[in-house]
């Protein structure tokens, strides 16, 4: 308090330069935060207790080769618990559990799609496989779980064929970090601006496991008509029904045997229809009753379709997704890069196509944009309650600037910490507006009442920060003391409440020096400033009544 004394008659003498400074400490803070160097992530990366592996290779792809795939990488995870464990029977240095491999289906990514809601998703296929590895708990270990997903990404290298490899070991998952949807109706420009759209992202430090939606299917036949097929007036159709009923049968009668229907198919008997070259010599009817070999009106060519046609709003789509290292790169400045410069390159070289951001991003707007919406609904909340018993409009202002300042403390906390700003953290943003503005409002109201008892403007503000020191004090540092197990904790639980908590504590210390300097130098400005506008005011007045005398 004796410190307190002189630095708070100095701060309202400077008023204005305390007032400049505090806004000039707001600025910094912003610019920190909009220029990237506190970084933002949509939800924190909570450890998880086990790291997995999923493994897509192309449709129609035969268990065993997928088996294969599926092996290097449980080989790969042998290899990291020897090289981090270094084969010792110790307690204390064991950090795998289990390694477990399945072929066939994903059983993580189910469940993924069971949390979210999407009950019924499955994905099973021989082409799918997937390699979990248990870990110790999160408390036990100092080696955290996502650099173990990154040293087994660089043991396994690339799979040959494979289509997709995904690596994860965050216990909350939201989506992929960069999910851009391209829309269009042409799929062939698609897949080029897709493969474009990849080609980029890879040129960005931390960006991993860039790919798209686009799969292919298993092998097909696909059919063309020569320009004697249209001579002929034979059509791609009536060709088509054609090969159906050769190869596959066309239903002659359905015969009853007991509850069950028998279906009688007419085609071509076994040994005419084994290979490409019984398509060949296939006969084809033409619509006006003749037969010509198959080779002379068609054209038959191995290939792959689409695994599955997704469409939006009646466009065909494919997702481009990436994942993010966020503790080396910030995902929002790659998103900002992509909408100012590269997107806009992107449409303007295909006019047909349109881009939107899904997965991850289109969460983080909805939820900043009713975050925001709640907020603002709060602090008008707040204001209509003070400016009721204050009987001011101007002077619940000076309480509500804690809230901003308040915003500091969080962004330094967060800083002082090592961790990044999340939506966690904005959460306890607005549930920090509703803290800090007490001691301001305490502190407001005994101002008032000792101008009220004859004191003078510049005595009262002095006497009301005196007095008020010790309890504001102490509620900060009860509060931030209250919270500092929560910060501490180390349990994959509290993961989740360390965004809030650290908000909170730091919000609250920060405010501390709001309400004891800030606060009472704004009153102050303010007085001046109802004072300079009284004194126009009344010359104002004074010039008119010259003019009419």
């Amino acid at each position: 308090e004796n410190m307190y004394r002189p630095g708070l008659a100095w701060a309202l003498h400077w008023r204005y330069v305390t007032v400049s400074t505090f806004i000039a400490v707001f600025l910094l803070t912003l610019g920190l935060v909009f220029g990237g160097w506190v970084k933002f992530v949509f939800m924190p990366n909570v450890e998880a207790d086990y790291a997995v592996a999923m493994l897509t290779m192309p449709q129609g792809t035969p268990a065993d080769v997928t088996a294969k795939a599926v092996a290097q990488l449980e080989h790969s995870a042998l290899a990291l618990r020897e090289e981090i464990e270094g084969g010792r029977d110790d307690a204390q240095r064991e950090v795998f559990r289990h390694i477990m491999g399945v072929i066939g289906e994903q059983p993580y990514r189910v469940a993924q799609r069971l949390n979210m809601g999407q009950a019924g998703v499955v994905f099973a296929g021989s082409n799918l496989g997937e390699v979990t590895i248990e870990l110790v708990l999160s408390e036990q270990r100092t080696m955290s779980s996502e650099e173990i997903v990154e040293r087994w990404r660089a043991l396994t290298g690339s799979i040959p064929d494979a289509v997709e490899l995904t690596y994860t070991s965050s216990l909350f998952a939201p989506g992929e970090d960069i999910n851009v949807q391209l829309a269009g109706p042409d799929i062939e420009e698609l897949r080029h601006a897709a493969g474009v759209l990849k080609a980029r992202l890879n040129t960005y430090a931390g960006v991993n496991e860039v790919t798209d939606s686009f799969r292919e299917g298993a092998q097909e036949i696909k059919l063309a008509i020569t320009p004697a097929a249209e001579t002929l007036g034979l059509t791609l159709v009536n060709l088509g029904r054609q090969v159906r009923q050769g190869f596959y049968g066309e239903e002659a009668q359905r015969i009853q045997r007991g509850r069950d229907d028998v279906r009688v198919m007419v085609r071509y008997p076994a040994d005419h229809r084994r290979s490409l070259g019984d398509l060949e010599t296939m006969r084809i009817r033409t619509p006006a009753g003749d037969e010509v070999p198959f080779s002379s009106v068609a054209v038959a060519e191995i290939g792959r379709g689409p695994a599955t046609i997704n469409r939006v709003d009646r466009l065909r789509v494919i997702n481009v997704t990436a994942d993010v290292d966020t503790t080396t790169t910030d995902t929002s400045a790659i998103v900002s890069e992509l909408v100012d410069r590269w997107l806009p390159e992107l449409m303007a070289e295909h006019r047909g196509l349109r881009y939107s951001f899904e997965g991850q991003q289109r969460e983080q707007k909805e939820s900043l944009e009713a975050l925001i919406r709640g907020f603002m609904y709060a602090v008008i909340a707040i204001f209509a309650l003070m400016a009721i018993p204050l009987r001011s409009y101007v002077q619940p202002l000076i309480i509500i600037s804690a809230i901003p300042f308040g915003i500091v403390g969080a962004v330094m906390g967060h800083i002082v910490i090592g961790m990044a700003l999340s939506i966690l953290s904005l959460v306890g943003i607005v549930a920090l507006a509703g803290v800090v503005v007490n001691d301001n409002l305490v502190l407001v109201d005994f101002i008032n009442r000792s101008r009220a008892s004859g004191r003078s403007i510049f005595e009262a503000v002095y006497q009301a920060g005196v007095a008020r020191f010790r309890p504001i004090l102490l509620t900060s540092l009860t509060t931030f003391f209250g919270l500092l197990p929560m910060l501490m904790e180390k349990s994959v639980q509290a993961q989740f409440l360390i965004p809030m908590a650290a908000t909170l504590g730091f919000g609250v210390m920060f405010a501390t020096f709001i309400s004891l300097l800030l606060v009472p130098s704004l009153y102050l400005v303010l007085e001046d400033v109802k004072g300079m506008v009284g004194r126009v005011v009344g010359r104002t007045s004074l010039e008119l009544k010259g003019e009419d005398a």
